[in-house]
């Protein structure tokens, strides 16, 4: 699960953290997630956060599904998006072959590091067959506890290890970018696209 502290951090601050992260411009990402998604296809948007990112999805004719763990994130995502934002955990996702793309974006950061090879099997069975998953982590190897909420930090070679040593999953594009909003300049993320290396 989700850490209590996390999620309480974002229960109680839902509306600012929308606020904050509702107009960050993420083009360069869609840039490089879109153009693999077969048109139209679904995607889901887990750990949606403000539900930015789905709702672009969604205007760029790509059906879409979402979910976040905390309950008033999902309630404001809910009516961005004009659909229902499911309240769900990364540890409760049990689909099977239903999306064409998976995007976390800054989301499975919040997950403990000892959870996340369970994490990316789940989602690795929710993707259909050459489906492509992005993730992003903020950039560095130490798991840790800032302003209120748990973060696990990787590197390249500490995700490439956890996709190796777990999954079936194999790394396609691999990226550091930087922060996209204001007075964040300095913090560096790790982004990067997975697909199934190899038929289940």
């Amino acid at each position: 699960m989700q850490s209590n502290t996390t999620l309480t951090f974002y229960n109680q601050n839902a509306q600012d953290f929308t606020d904050s992260t509702i107009r960050v411009d993420m083009s360069a990402l869609y840039r490089e997630f879109l153009p693999t998604i077969t048109p139209n296809g679904h995607i889901l948007d887990a750990g949606c956060g403000s539900a930015r990112d789905a709702a672009y999805f969604k205007q760029q004719g790509f059906t879409v599904s979402a979910f976040d763990a905390s309950e008033e994130l999902a309630a404001l995502a809910s009516q961005h998006l004009q659909q229902t934002v499911e309240v769900s955990t990364f540890q409760q996702l049990n689909r099977v072959n239903q999306y064409d793309g998976i995007w976390c974006c800054a989301s499975l950061l919040h997950v403990p590091k000892n959870e996340l090879p369970n994490v990316f099997i789940r989602l690795q069975n929710a993707l259909k067959p050459n489906g492509i998953l992005y993730v992003s982590f903020k950039y560095g190897t130490t798991e840790r506890v800032d302003n209120g909420r748990e973060f696990t930090d990787l590197t390249e070679q500490l995700l490439s290890d956890l996709i190796n040593q777990h999954t079936q999953l194999s790394i396609v594009k691999h990226w550091q970018s930087v922060d996209q909003r204001p007075g964040r300049e300095s913090e560096m993320w790790l982004n990067a696209l997975l697909t199934q290396s190899k038929a289940k």
